[in-house]
């Protein structure tokens, strides 16, 4: 069951929803530091993280699934969403160079469907970035998280999806150690434990992140197989129309 597009706006509107985007934006980044020409694609909601690229990148676009729903985005400039089935996208073979998959994977009840659609799409050499919320993580077990709904993964758990649908991962980090909490002194030291929390209590991030690439299996050429020629039985010329057959010897008469 996928989370209504305006109660995702609304939580990102919030000071807890700023916070939240602040941080996953530079856990983001440090993954994608540099798509200066490259096509930056969203599926889901992921419009609060696609800013920092929009004046980076060659074309970004939010693709935000049916069952969602969707919303204009960017307000200041021409219309960059679209509303899409996620098993079937409007984009040609290999044409995104990186993909960013939020509030989608893992409310999605087409789940296999919907990795084979990416890895149509995305362009050979590129990479897919897939963010879920942690299993083990406070973010999926509180009701006003915008990660509470559908299923939760460990990184572990994601890295052996992402590799049965023809993927490979590459990295993995976690983000959002802070309880989606609205106390203002919490959200004040966000930063101070987000890096507490990467080195003593990792498990326990509200989110994990997998960067995976396209498997591209190598053509196995077949041995060519030389025809053998036909064996010829060697036979007379001339044969003769007793051939094959055991003649008596001739029957010596009285006179």
């Amino acid at each position: 069951m996928f989370t209504d597009v305006v109660d995702l706006r609304d939580f990102y509107a919030e000071t807890v929803g700023q916070v939240t985007q602040r941080l996953l934006r530079a856990q983001l980044r440090e993954l994608w530091p540099d798509v200066r020409g490259l096509r930056v694609v969203g599926l889901g909601y992921a419009v609060p993280f696609l800013r920092p690229f929009m004046d980076e990148a060659e074309r970004v676009l939010a693709l935000m699934p049916a069952a969602q729903g969707v919303l204009p985005w960017p307000n200041e400039r021409a219309n960059l969403a679209a509303l899409v089935e996620e098993i079937d996208l409007p984009l040609p073979d290999r044409s995104v160079d990186r993909l960013l998959i939020v509030h989608a994977l893992e409310c999605s009840e087409q789940i296999r469907p919907l990795l084979r659609e990416a890895w149509r799409v995305l362009a050979d050499g590129g990479r897919m970035l897939v963010v879920v919320p942690n299993r083990t993580g406070l973010w999926a077990q509180f009701d006003r998280s915008p990660f509470y709904l559908g299923h939760p993964y460990s990184a572990r758990q994601l890295a052996s999806l992402l590799r049965a649908n023809m993927f490979t991962p590459l990295r993995a980090a976690r983000a959002l150690y802070l309880p989606p909490t609205r106390s203002r002194l919490l959200l004040s030291v966000a930063p101070t434990v987000e890096r507490m929390g990467r080195r003593l209590f990792s498990r326990f991030a509200g989110v994990a992140i997998v960067e995976a690439g396209k498997q591209i299996y190598a053509g196995v050429a077949q041995p060519t197989v030389m025809a053998r020629p036909r064996l010829r039985v060697a036979h007379s010329r001339n044969p003769s129309p007793a051939a094959g057959r055991v003649v008596p010897p001739p029957t010596r008469t009285r006179d």
